[in-house]
């Protein structure tokens, strides 16, 4: 297959069915190995969508090869921005540029709802998601510090 015929069978659109949802749990799962099963993404969904979750998948030839999950917020360090809290590509997929195609789409959609930045937080760790990001244009700004509240971990 050329780059032309990769090009026009690939698609990015938005996810806001239930059962999309649902199936697209492998893919998921790949990111997130803490979701118990597929009923566990979709009530994750479910909850967040509420709070402005939105999830985007790039599709090749109507199967889902990369998923997206983001939400607009608005702070006094950033504005108005759009923060990345899922980015993943199949396994399978990886290395063919649908991770880049879908932060491309991610950044026109933040432009396009006026958003100042695209923001989003990696673990310290992930070293080949530091070279991607760097790649895609995304700058290491900051630092974050957390500290689990001890009740919420006694719940766990």
């Amino acid at each position: 297959m050329t780059m032309d015929q990769c090009a026009a069978a690939l698609t990015i659109r938005t996810v806001n069915d239930a059962a999309v949802v649902r199936s697209s749990f492998p893919l998921m799962a790949q990111l997130r190995p803490e979701l118990a099963d597929a009923a566990a993404w979709v009530s994750y969904w479910q909850r967040q969508s509420e709070r402005g979750y939105r999830l985007a998948g790039l599709y090749v030839e109507d199967e889902l090869k990369a998923l997206a999950g983001y939400r607009i917020q608005e702070n006094l360090v950033h504005g108005q921005f759009m923060y990345l809290d899922d980015l993943v590509t199949d396994v399978g997929a990886r290395g063919q540029g649908h991770g880049e195609a879908l932060v491309g789409f991610l950044r026109a959609e933040a432009e396009r709802l006026g958003c100042n930045k695209l923001v989003l937080d990696t673990p310290l760790s992930n070293q080949l998601g530091h070279r991607f990001y760097f790649r895609c244009g995304l700058l290491a700004t900051s630092l974050r510090f957390v500290e689990p509240i001890a009740s919420a971990v006694a719940r766990q």
